[in-house]
């Protein structure tokens, strides 16, 4: 029982230890990945040497496949060239298992002492992750060791022989049992590894272990469909796609385990060898056959899953962004929120560019569906709140963590500004509209002139937030004193109108005041935006109020 419970314990060492790696990577490098990964897709042979050289680092062609998939879902990258960088994830992560094979237990004392000083001395830093990912690379090398001491001593049970031998009945059972296991264990390199070193240890026979390979390369691509479910259907459709290279790889692959082993075994004596060499040759002929097929899979995927009509009809009424499966990786998952805040944010624009219609037209009927469109913005920024709270703050890094707070500040922006369109709305509705009142030339001028400033004001904060530009954000500064000076400047001409009893100035006086005023606050909830980039950047005094010591 206590030799039993030390494998146990072995298997879930490894376990952590893929895990602790995987996300140590996708923290320090996460973003970098994803540049080269939407830089390499240009053509199906740098797409299919990015998905090696992405999942060799990452060492999970699962994360690989979470993170093309929402590329897809973004409208970033086409799906015939997203398979054709999972093809190569598929054998980035078969060079790992072939690596992780050899004899290297002697680096995981190393790698767990250097990684635990660093993780501990600067915790919260990129250096602090990197140790984290020695940590696991030590704890998977460890593991891999102690796997192997314990099932030596537990194959000399006569009863665990038995069991052992009665494995070898059924391929499609085997099948079954790898493809279940890499599902559990959230890897099918750990699965692979953990055969590997059952059969170079005597603990279960070759041919099963093959067969094992060959169910835990099908559960990878059952555990990419299964995470990827409850996002967007283009998302959806790269693993779906992956999953049928996978399905065609144990088509092909499972009756060439007899020929494997006897063509191949007598060059290659080393159980634990054979066993991984063939999880790379599995990967590496699906990786051949497949990749002139990537177009023809892409297009049977897009026939199973259609993106309906519907479905883009009613893209602006849901988020479109918010991937469930990019979760996973938090430098990917501030991206998704910040395309989705830029969402968000159109939605806003058409409000205000509907809001001068209902003001120069007196339509009613278009500013009741404007006040709808503030429902979006509000269940946009719910959205976008409750996906940013999912997000681990201390998987971030400094710039990430600032990135995190701005999103958080734009969001509730843009959702101040659609509370506010809608107040305007219901005014101009009750006492312009429903009074058949309108502004006089001069006003109609003023407002005019301040909702030309508005809208770009909009679209060059829109542009800030995504780009962090400093100039720009200075500019949007000045033109939020510029846009207060002409607000000022509004009232006083207009009150000039009233002592000179202009009839149509009276009418609307209230709204008049009133509406300038509060395209000023929309200005200010604007302007706000460029405050983080400037003090950031440094660029930005401590105070606007004038020192004791100065004079007045």
């Amino acid at each position: 029982m206590k030799h039993l419970l030390n494998l146990l314990a072995a298997v879930a060492l490894l376990i952590w230890g893929t895990h602790l790696v995987r996300t140590g990577i996708l923290r320090v490098f996460g973003a970098n990945l994803r540049q080269l990964i939407a830089h390499s897709v240009s053509n199906r042979l740098t797409a299919v040497l990015s998905g090696i050289g992405v999942t060799a680092v990452v060492q999970s062609s699962t994360a690989t496949a979470l993170i093309v998939s929402s590329f897809v879902g973004q409208g970033l990258v086409g799906l015939p060239a997203a398979l054709a960088v999972m093809l190569g994830a598929d054998v980035g992560t078969s060079v790992m298992a072939v690596v992780f094979s050899l004899d290297l237990s002697w680096l995981s004392p190393l790698f767990i002492f250097v990684g635990v000083v660093l993780f501990i001395s600067r915790k919260d830093t990129a250096v602090g992750r990197v140790g984290r990912v020695l940590i696991g690379l030590g704890l998977m090398l460890l593991a891999l060791r102690l796997i192997t001491e314990s099932t030596t001593v537990l194959t000399q049970s006569p009863t665990v022989r038995t069991l052992l031998g009665a494995l070898t009945s059924d391929l499609l059972l085997e099948v079954f049992t790898g493809a279940v296991l890499a599902v559990l264990a959230y890897s099918s390199l750990a699965t692979v590894l953990l055969t590997a070193t059952l059969a170079g240890s005597g603990g279960i026979p070759v041919d099963v272990a093959l067969g094992l390979v060959v169910g835990a390369n099908l559960g990878s691509g059952l555990l990419a469909v299964m995470t990827t479910m409850r996002s967007n259907i283009q998302t959806r459709q790269v693993p779906l796609g992956n999953l049928f290279f996978k399905i065609l790889g144990v088509i092909i692959m499972t009756p060439m385990i007899g020929l494997w082993l006897q063509h191949v075994r007598p060059y290659v004596p080393e159980k634990a060898s054979l066993v991984v060499l063939f999880h790379l040759a599995f990967n590496g002929v699906v990786g051949l056959v497949c990749i002139g097929l990537t177009g023809t899979v892409a297009r049977a995927v897009q026939r199973l899953l259609p993106v309906a009509d519907t479905q883009a009809a009613a893209a602006g009424s849901r988020p479109q962004h918010l991937d469930p499966s990019a979760l996973a990786t938090p430098s990917l998952a501030i991206s998704c929120a910040a395309r989705e805040a830029l969402h968000q944010a159109d939605v806003v624009e058409s409000m205000l560019l509907g809001l001068h219609q209902v003001i120069r037209n007196d339509d009613q009927k278009l500013a009741e569906d404007l006040r709808k469109l503030d429902d979006q913005v509000d269940e946009l920024y719910s959205a976008i709140k409750y996906y940013m709270t999912k997000i681990s703050r201390e998987a971030l890094d400094e710039r990430e963590g600032r990135r995190w707070a701005d999103i958080i500040s734009f969001t509730i922006n843009m959702e101040q500004i659609g509370d506010i369109i809608e107040r305007v709305l219901i005014d101009i509705e009750d006492k312009k509209i429903k009074k058949g009142r309108q502004f006089s030339e001069a006003g109609m001028e003023e407002i005019n002139e301040l909702h030309t400033r508005l809208v770009a004001n909009l679209r060059l904060a829109m542009s800030v937030f995504l780009n962090g530009n400093v100039r720009d954000a200075q500019k949007l500064l000045e033109e939020k004193a510029r846009f207060r000076d002409l607000e000022r400047a509004y009232s006083a001409t207009h009150l000039a109108r009233l002592s000179d009893n202009t009839v149509q100035s009276i009418e609307t006086s209230s709204l008049h005041i009133d509406l300038i005023s509060e395209l000023k606050r929309i200005n200010s909830l604007l302007c706000s935006i460029a405050y983080p980039i400037l003090e950031s950047a440094g660029a930005l005094a401590p105070s606007r109020l004038r020192q004791p010591s100065e004079p007045i």
